[in-house]
C-alpha cells in the first residue's frame, strides 16, 4: 500500500480535528471508529472480508503500513474471524493518540505544546497541509449535495463519521440537520463500511452480546439499531451527536 493515498483511518482523524482548537471532536468514540476504519482499510485492500457479522482474514500479507499491519497481525493471529463489534470493543482503545502521532511522523500534523490553566500540560494538533483536510471534507460534501453515489472509500469515511458522532461538528445547526440526515445515508453504498459503522454504534450502545442474527426479534413496530440502517439508539453521548 503507497504512502500516495492517505489511508480512511487517516482521512477520520483529519475530519475529527478542529483547526481552532486543535482538538479532536468526539474523543471517545472516535477510538472506536478508528479501530472500525483499519478494519474497512484491510478490506478495501483485500486482506480481510466480511463472513455475516464477522471478519475474517483472507490474506495475511503486510500492506507495508506499520500500524495497519499491526491490526492484521492480531486479527491472524485469532485464528477464526472474529465478530466486528468485539474487535472494535476490544483491549486497542487509545488509536487516537496511536494515529496523531503517526501523522506527526508522516509530516501530516505537527504538535503543539502548551499548558492548561498553567500547570498541566497539553498537546495540541495542528494540521500541515490545510488543503488535504478541506478535499477530504470536499469529497463529503459533493458526495451530500450531488446525490452521485460516492466511491467505496467515500462511502465508508461517510458511515464511520456518522457512527462516532462527527455529524454535528461537521454540519452544526438546524441549517445542518439535512447534511447530517444525508451523510448517514451514504452508507449504502459500502456494506462493509455498513457493518463497522453498525459495531460501532452497537459498541457505544452496549450492544455487544450475541450475533445480529441470534438477536430475539424486537416487539411489533419497535426498530432496533439492526433493522434501522445508522440510527443509533439515543442513549448517552450518541444522543447527543445524532439527534438535531
Amino acid at each position: 500500500m503507497g504512502r500516495s493515498r492517505r489511508t480512511i483511518p487517516e482521512e477520520l482523524l483529519l475530519l475529527a480535528l478542529d483547526p481552532a482548537t486543535g482538538t479532536t471532536a468526539q474523543p471517545q468514540s472516535l477510538d472506536l471508529g478508528l479501530a472500525g476504519a483499519q478494519l474497512v482499510e484491510l478490506a478495501l485492500a483485500g486482506r480481510i472480508a466480511p463472513d455475516g457479522d464477522r471478519i475474517a482474514v483472507v490474506m495475511p500479507r503486510p500492506t507495508g503500513d506499520p500500524t495497519l499491519d499491526s491490526a492484521l497481525e492480531l486479527l491472524r493471529r485469532r485464528g477464526s474471524p472474529v465478530r466486528a463489534v468485539h474487535w472494535i470493543g476490544g483491549p486497542r482503545l487509545g488509536l487516537r493518540q496511536i494515529y496523531l502521532a503517526h501523522l506527526e511522523r508522516c509530516g501530516m500534523v505537527h504538535a503543539v505544546a502548551g499548558q492548561m490553566c498553567g500547570v498541566l500540560p497539553t498537546t495540541r494538533y495542528q494540521a500541515t497541509d490545510t488543503e488535504i483536510s478541506r478535499e477530504i471534507r470536499a469529497r463529503l460534501d459533493s458526495a451530500i449535495r450531488t446525490g452521485v453515489p460516492p466511491d467505496p472509500r467515500t462511502a465508508a469515511l461517510a458511515a464511520l463519521a456518522h457512527a462516532v458522532g462527527l455529524g454535528k461538528h461537521l454540519y452544526p445547526g438546524n441549517e445542518g440537520r439535512s447534511s447530517r440526515s444525508r451523510l448517514r445515508d451514504l452508507i449504502r453504498h459500502d456494506p462493509m463500511g455498513g457493518l463497522v459503522a453498525h459495531a460501532v454504534m452497537d459498541v457505544q450502545n452496549g450492544v455487544a452480546v450475541q450475533p445480529r442474527r441470534d438477536r430475539a426479534p424486537a416487539p411489533p413496530g419497535r426498530a432496533t439499531a439492526s433493522s434501522v440502517p445508522l440510527q443509533p439508539r439515543r442513549t448517552g453521548a450518541m444522543a447527543r451527536a445524532a439527534a438535531h
